[in-house]
């Protein structure tokens, strides 16, 4: 792989990709394709997911009409109400949820939205985008089970102008009526495997889906081109540990092609001793990152790894936001590689992810690092990381996946 190659990956992705869409078949067709010319082969393995044709969907603020798009899976109806704008989370700004449409800064995730319904909260509006940037864009919005637990709320997204508008205004009132059709869709997980001398398994992992917005070409079509690399590295050379690598779909969604990875081959993963996932490499600034779910030694190792190669690294113990969780949550020990682009120097999630702020050239540079270090965890003698996830991980873990809330700060 050279730098033309990757240029020309980027260019030739670089549309929308969302889970369960025709365009997510698309690209993981392109990606086979890519996989089947560097000599590895690979199967598809299909996934279900909630999806909706959304017919309609209007939002009208003290009698004014807003541009919207409704949540998928949030139901069909009609809710009118006293708008109540939620600032904060505290027990008094969540009491006045009662009897009113929310409007939202806060992020929907779990405990904000069952917060929003145990306080008596009819309906809800969230907003995404920049006020500085000169986009009106709308970002399509998913209420997921994960989230919603089955207690639906009708609920729309809309730009932060018109969010900022209707707050200046000092609003009162809002009426949020939304028709769609719910449906099973499908999305996919695209694998292919190197065998070893033994039966144990190295798993590299990268999503290669987008959000609605995004061409997602540094998020994360970067690391689906670095697993792809680190094939290419492999193929032909000979490997003690077994190669698989997993260019999983539907994690814009909350890592549903890791999960079902995870559930579908549970009782495979005693044979994987570590998951190498890549999220988002090659920006053209930013620092290069790794942060492990496993024992404390494994930072230190991969910081050795680093200084001996001339590659920085800031590595540190935690649970990252991406498909190396699911395995992790399984007591698979797992690590996740990013390049962490400045946020004034690297969108994501919306139309400023381009290839324009990727570079062909930093892409190759960390591939190079990343099959230097799964090399060395492929070729041991004997797996240097333990098989067992700190309870300190596992505690942050059941944080992450809302088994627990996390622990109110302390002044």
């Amino acid at each position: 792989m050279n730098s033309r190659d990757v240029k020309q990956i980027l260019k030739d992705t670089a549309y929308p990709h969302t889970a369960a869409s025709p365009e997510e078949m698309k690209c993981l067709q392109y990606l086979q394709e890519r996989c089947r010319k560097v000599g590895l082969e690979t199967r598809v393995e299909a996934f279900s997911l909630e999806r909706s044709n959304i017919r309609s969907a209007s939002l009208t603020v003290d009698g004014k009409a807003y541009p919207c798009k409704a949540y998928i899976g949030c139901g069909s109806g009609k809710v009118e109400a006293p708008l109540y704008y939620l600032r904060s989370t505290d027990d008094l700004s969540l009491s006045l949820c009662r009897d009113h449409i929310v409007l939202t800064d806060q992020p929907l995730k779990m405990w904000t939205y069952q917060d929003m319904i145990k306080n008596g909260a009819l309906g809800f509006i969230t907003f995404t985008g920049r006020y500085s940037c000169p986009d009106r864009d709308i970002d399509q919005k998913t209420l997921r089970p994960a989230t919603s637990l089955g207690k639906l709320l009708l609920g729309v997204n809309i730009n932060v102008k018109d969010a900022m508008d209707i707050v200046a205004k000092g609003s009162k009132s809002a009426c949020i009526e939304i028709d769609q059709e719910s449906y099973e869709g499908k999305a996919h997980n695209l694998i292919g495997e190197l065998p070893g001398e033994i039966d144990e398994w190295v798993v590299l992992t990268a999503h290669y889906d987008s959000t609605p917005l995004s061409c997602g070409s540094y998020d994360n079509m970067t690391g689906s081109i670095g697993i792809l690399g680190v094939a290419e590295r492999f193929v032909k050379a000979p490997h003690r540990r077994g190669l698989r690598f997993i260019w999983c779909g539907g994690e814009e969604l909350g890592l549903l092609g890791s999960k079902a990875y995870c559930a579908d081959h549970e009782g495979e993963l005693e044979k994987v001793v570590l998951n190498i996932n890549l999220d988002m490499i090659g920006s053209i600034m930013g620092k290069f990152i790794a942060c492990c779910s496993a024992e404390e030694r494994l930072v230190s190792f991969i910081e050795y790894t680093a200084d001996e190669l001339g590659f920085p690294v800031a590595a540190r113990s935690g649970v990252y936001s991406s498909d190396s969780t699911p395995f992790a949550d399984k007591g698979v020990p797992s690590l996740s590689f990013a390049r962490l682009a400045p946020p004034t120097a690297g969108s994501i999630h919306e139309r400023y992810d381009t290839p324009a702020i990727v570079s062909p050239q930093q892409v190759l540079t960390d591939i190079e690092f990343i099959a230097g270090f799964t090399g060395r965890m492929a070729n041991a003698v004997r797996c240097p990381v333990k098989r067992e996830i700190p309870e300190k991980i596992k505690d942050k873990l059941d944080v992450y996946l809302n088994r627990k809330r996390a622990p109110q700060p302390q002044d």
